[in-house]
């Protein structure tokens, strides 16, 4: 019988990749990790995991690395460059690339990986840092059946659904952007929204009760708001990650030639907001500079009072 238990290398260790390697330490599996930040590398320690200085070391004879960084030039280097991992996988064994990035840098990487002997699941996340860190995120992958194999002990640990949307990579990476279009049209509503009902002058805590409960919520109301109640921007996702995935979604458009009104006009909330000084700040931040703009106050959290 096949040993359910895994050899995974996480090249990448922020919010989401320390808490999907928690959660695959939790599930039995020996965990790898490779990150720049000492301190992410301690944090995976205490948890049970062993910390690596290149993503070579982390993935030497390992089943299955997942990569869990920012765009597809981090996914790229960390893979393909100098001590990147691919040059220590195993034949057989599975990448499992999570990166939001355009389908056409998901196939790129496919096929290079595929030259060296090495498996490509096309499989970015949805969840956010809390889903991560108790296994729940939701997988959009795709991929061979191979892929899908190999990889599922490490799916099954960190995900509570995973949609297997074909045997062609890129699927996935194209849902992915669909589902950050979404995601960042969401937080500028509601950052807009609920900036306009202090103008206004209502109990925005009262707006936030009220609108969970009606027509207007939407998930990503009901999770971002709370920061600006509790005026707290510690990043949960930075402002940053928006304009760069906002970025593919107009891109992707371009080239597609289909006009992009309102997601266009969220990611100029987005570039104005890191403009501003706030891309490492909570993407609520877009509240912050609507308040500036409007002359609002918001609320501010009880560490700067």
């Amino acid at each position: 019988m096949k040993d359910p238990f895994q050899v995974i290398a996480v090249i990448g260790l922020g919010s989401m990749g320390l808490g999907m390697a928690r959660s695959m330490i939790r599930a039995g599996h020996t965990v790898r990790g490779c990150d720049l930040d000492k301190g992410a590398l301690e944090k995976l320690a205490e948890s049970g995991g062993s910390p690596y200085d290149t993503p070579a070391a982390a993935a030497h004879d390992a089943d299955v690395v997942v990569v869990v960084v920012v765009n597809a030039a981090q996914t790229r280097a960390v893979l393909f460059g100098p001590n990147g991992a691919v040059s220590a996988m195993k034949p057989g064994s599975v990448i499992v690339s999570s990166a939001t990035m355009p389908p056409a840098d998901a196939q790129d990487l496919a096929a290079r990986a595929k030259e060296h002997g090495v498996h490509y699941l096309d499989a970015p996340i949805s969840g956010g840092s809390v889903k991560a860190e108790v296994g729940e995120l939701t997988v959009m992958a795709s991929g061979s059946p191979e892929a899908f194999s190999a990889a599922k002990p490490a799916l099954d640990a960190m995900a509570q659904t995973v949609y297997p949307l074909g045997d062609d990579v890129g699927i996935g990476s194209s849902l992915k952007i669909i589902n950050q279009l979404l995601a960042g049209v969401h937080i500028a509503a509601a950052c807009e929204a609920i900036t306009f009902a202090k103008r206004l002058g209502l109990d925005i805590s009262k707006v936030f009760e009220v609108i969970t409960k009606s027509a207007g919520n939407s998930w990503m109301f009901e999770n971002r708001i709370p920061h600006v109640l509790d005026g707290d921007y510690t990043p949960r996702s930075a402002v940053s990650i928006f304009t760069k995935d906002l970025g593919i979604v107009s891109e992707l458009g371009r080239k597609q030639s289909f006009p992009l009104p309102v997601a266009s006009a969220a990611l100029q909330l987005f570039l104005m907001t890191e403009a501003a000084g706030m891309g490492q700040d909570d993407d609520a931040s877009v509240a912050r500079l609507l308040a500036q703009i409007a002359g609002v106050e918001l609320p501010e959290s009880a560490r700067s009072e």
